[in-house]
């Protein structure tokens, strides 16, 4: 199996017994079960006319968005890649999750042009999904690197 060099500034391994990351990581009924109710709950929120109200803060639509979006690409990131012993280069991490976020965001901003109340087809909160997605992609990624037994991300490994 080829090793791959890492940097001095790469994630590490968490130190102490190997395996429950991991078996968390790779469990992958669990990340596609997760992703089936984040789109249930993603279509039950876009079917609303008025949502729940928090704390108003600044840009909180886009950062809701971005947050929202970010947990459905980390569940889909994960359910795809993490089983693997050979993950695929971080670049396939955020691609997944970019991919998949610009699809279910153009079709929830769409849903949501035909919920009364609603507006729908707003460009910055599709561009907030994405981000969204791009950045659960990437905390994906590095979650799986932090994996203590896998031989992929282990230097030590032969």
């Amino acid at each position: 199996m080829a090793q791959r060099a890492h940097g001095a500034g790469d994630a590490r391994m968490i130190p102490g017994p190997p395996g429950v990351l991991t078996k968390l990581l790779t469990t992958r009924w669990l990340w596609w079960a997760g992703i089936l109710l984040w789109a249930g709950l993603l279509w039950w929120l876009s079917s609303r006319s008025a949502l729940p109200s928090g704390p108003e803060f600044p840009f909180k639509d886009k950062v809701l968005h971005c947050a929202y979006f970010s947990g459905g690409a980390f569940c889909l990131a994960t359910a795809l890649f993490a089983a693997r012993l050979e993950s695929p280069p971080s670049w396939a991490w955020l691609l997944a999750g970019f991919i998949f976020t610009a699809l279910t965001g153009a079709l929830d901003e769409l849903h949501q042009s035909f919920t009364p109340g609603r507006m729908g087809n707003d460009p910055g909160d599709w561009l907030a999904d994405v981000c969204g997605g791009v950045l659960g992609g990437w905390l994906a990624w590095r979650a799986r690197r932090m994996c203590p037994d896998q031989p992929s991300f282990n230097p030590m490994a032969k």
